[in-house]
């Protein structure tokens, strides 16, 4: 196959899609891209129409687009130094030709002519929120701007890719670099047998004697909860903070050209600062509300996390015969860990036998079979070792690792397959950290009835399975298969026929609620008893450990909201405030009183997360001054998931109406409009807080 990276069949040829086919297979279809891009151009504009123009726009780059996000997928999940060296190659390509696209006067010329014609203007529904998005699209991206304006931005654009490229492998290599390797048996006490097997498969893998931990997630988590060698832990949380703060993955000259860079692109944009430039799209409106916001939750939150701040000191003063005070950073999840064991009954680890990765994937397809009408099928897998070897059979579906598996999901009630897509849950050393969806292909209804399915994937760096065991989950990692299922429905279930505004295209402070209302479903006995089961047995969680597991939801509730407050509070600080970004020499000095209200007191300061903050600074926009968008969903989805509790968490109708209102509508409408489709009224602001039993959302006077 000459060019894999444009051939549209399905399923994907994974084994095909190799490191020194980038260059050539992006350069086609750039080229292709832009030819379709000259014809829209050099039509009468007089004779231009919608299908002509805007149609026609949006499906001049479509080849490109799937290509790129094969490229950017595999990136992602099997990182080599060949694919790094031509994904490098091709992102200034590719940045470029995006910038340009907007700053090409010709086609904004034919765009204004035809939005101005009876026929566009007589437009509804999906048709008319297209255009409008699209007219924005260009404004935002500088289709204004003076000649000499265009070039700096195009700089800018370019500088930012490359930048916030650099930023995000920086972070995966210096995640990689360390480990820790223990030999004493006698210094893993505490550890639970789950980590210790984890711990000597690595230490095996790699070819040494011993437990082997690292800074992915499954390891690093278990050593700082439940090691009892402080050292051990101590080591592992002064490693997690290096990232991004030692050569050669040095990051902060990086931030600081970021920040820049951002703040020159929105002056040069019209706007204040660069959250005004993101967010006056989004649901939130400007900067200064989503700092009313955050200021408003931290005000609520801060007597309460204050208390259990202190509780947790009492606690440890308690059980060491200490005096009571600050805790070092690297006791704060082993403390806490003991306190919720001693005081609530709960042992997170207790629970794992119970959430096999296969048995809590059944129940989540359970769960939403029920409430959407739908049937899920899975299909055999294969890894092809070379692109040269033929596929083995039709049945089986080539993926990427052999961990990989893949599902089909279908209608339950038209029979139509809606779409297809893979799951890759477990950490590897060339995978990025955290846990993600992503589209590969956007598929929709036609004019002429048919539809076309959606191919997605979900990845996570879940606890990986050990000695011919099943991999067994904690109840946080079962929530994150909920959550980035939550985001795969929004893309599989679309039914919009312009790609462009199908699926998770909305605004990123709704773009959470379709997958944090689904983590509702982990919570609750009823969905629970579809898929707790133990892993040998089959037999479903003990009364005691269900109603403790259920307790343990608001422990320590004000600490893990103030934690997402942090974040979102540095984000935005770190965009609205001028004189943030005239000292950036040292952000963490100039973060830090900012910051004190939000982290715990400690005895070692804790430094901020900015150095390897990914979210905001691995991506030239990413959640960047959006932060605050993960506590602006959940308070939408505890106020939609009212509804569904009165009604019924599995009912039918509800999720149908769920469906039909939120996730198969995409960007079609205005966020506010769909939440109120569903919910028959405005967001209720206090619905978060009364899930979390601590009252209203407090106002703050603070100027922002």
């Amino acid at each position: 196959m000459p060019h894999p990276f444009l051939d549209h069949s399905f399923p994907i040829r994974w084994s095909l899609l190799t490191p020194d086919h980038v260059e050539p297979d992006i350069s086609l279809a750039l080229e292709e891209a832009q030819r379709n891009v000259s014809a829209v151009v050099n039509q009468d504009p007089d004779q231009a129409t919608f299908e002509s123009a805007f149609l026609a726009f949006e499906r001049a780059t479509e080849r490109l687009g799937c290509a790129w996000r094969k490229v950017e997928h595999l990136k992602n999940v099997c990182d080599t130094p060949e694919l790094r060296a031509a994904y490098h190659a091709t992102l200034p390509k590719i940045t470029e030709f995006y910038t340009n696209l907007f700053f090409n006067e010709s086609l904004w010329r034919i765009v204004k002519t035809v939005v101005e014609k009876p026929e566009t203007k007589a437009l509804k529904g999906a048709d008319k929120r297209f255009v409008e998005e699209t007219i924005e699209d260009f404004r935002d991206s500088g289709a204004d701007l003076s000649p000499e304006g265009k070039k700096r931005l195009a700089y800018i654009q370019a500088e930012l890719a490359l930048t916030t490229q650099k930023f995000s492998e920086n972070v995966l290599d210096a995640t990689n670099a360390w480990e820790l390797v223990i030999t004493d048996e006698k210094r893993l006490g505490g550890l639970p047998e789950s980590a210790r097997e984890v711990a000597h498969a690595a230490a095996k893998k790699k070819g040494v004697n011993g437990w082997r931990f690292t800074l992915q997630e499954p390891s690093y988590v278990s050593l700082m909860r439940y090691a009892d060698d402080a050292d051990l832990r101590r080591q592992a949380w002064e490693a997690l903070q290096a990232i991004g703060r030692c050569a050669p993955q040095d990051n902060r000259e990086l931030l600081g050209k970021i920040l820049s860079l951002r703040q020159e692109k929105a002056e040069r944009l019209g706007f204040g600062d660069f959250s005004d430039l993101v967010l006056h799209r989004r649901m939130v409106g400007n900067g200064r509300r989503a700092q009313v916001f955050v200021d408003g939750l931290h005000a609520s939150f801060s007597e309460a996390f204050e208390q259990e701040t202190k509780e947790l000191e009492v606690y440890k003063a308690r059980k060491t015969g200490e005096r009571v005070g600050p805790l070092e950073p690297w006791e704060l999840a082993y403390w806490s860990e003991k306190m919720q064991q001693e005081c609530c009954a709960f042992d997170q680890e207790a629970l794992r036998p119970y959430f096999s990765v296969e048995s809590v994937v059944r129940g989540l397809f359970q769960i939403v079979e029920t409430l959407y009408s739908l049937r899920f099928c899975e299909r055999p897998t294969h890894v092809l070792g070379s692109g040269s070897e033929k596929q083995q059979n039709n049945e089986r579906v080539e993926v990427w690792h052999p961990g990989v598996k893949f599902f089909e999901v279908w209608d339950a009630v038209d029979g139509r397959l809606l779409g297809s897509f893979y799951t890759d849950w477990h950490p590897r050393e060339t995978k990025r950290s955290g846990a993600w969806m992503d589209n590969l292909f956007t598929g929709g209804p036609y004019p002429d009835g048919s539809f076309e399915p959606h191919v997605g994937l979900v990845c996570g760096n879940l606890s990986p399975a050990v000695d011919g065991k099943p991999a067994l989950l904690n109840h946080q990692e079962v929530r994150t298969i909920f959550h980035e299922f939550g985001h795969l429905l929004h893309h599989l279930l679309a039914e919009v026929s312009i790609k462009s505004l199908s699926g998770t295209s909305v605004a990123w402070d709704f773009v959470e609620l379709p997958s944090q209302i689904l983590e509702n479903w982990c919570w609750k006995p009823e969905a629970l008893d579809l898929f707790a089961r133990h892993f040998e047995t089959g037999n479903p969680l003990p009364s005691g450990l269900l109603e403790s597991l259920l307790a343990s939801r608001t422990y320590r509730e004000a600490t893990g909201t103030m934690r997402q407050l942090l974040f979102a509070k540095t984000d935005l600080e770190l965009h609205r405030d001028g004189l943030l970004r005239t000292n950036l020499s040292d952000l963490d000095v100039a973060l830090r009183d900012r910051l004190r209200d939000y982290v715990p007191r400690t005895k070692t300061p804790i430094p901020s997360i900015i150095s390897q903050f990914t979210h905001i600074f691995g991506d030239p926009v990413g959640y960047a001054a959006a932060y605050y968008s993960y506590k602006w969903a959940e308070m939408l989805e505890a106020d939609a998931f009212t509804k569904f509790e009165k009604e019924g968490i599995l009912n039918p109708s509800v999720g149908r109406e769920f469906r039909e209102k939120i996730l198969s509508k995409g960007n079609v409408e205005p966020p506010q409009n769909l939440f109120r489709d569903f919910v028959g009224r405005d967001p209720d602001p206090h619905a978060l807080l009364k899930r979390a039993g601590l009252g209203k959302v407090k106002t703050t006077s603070k100027k922002s």
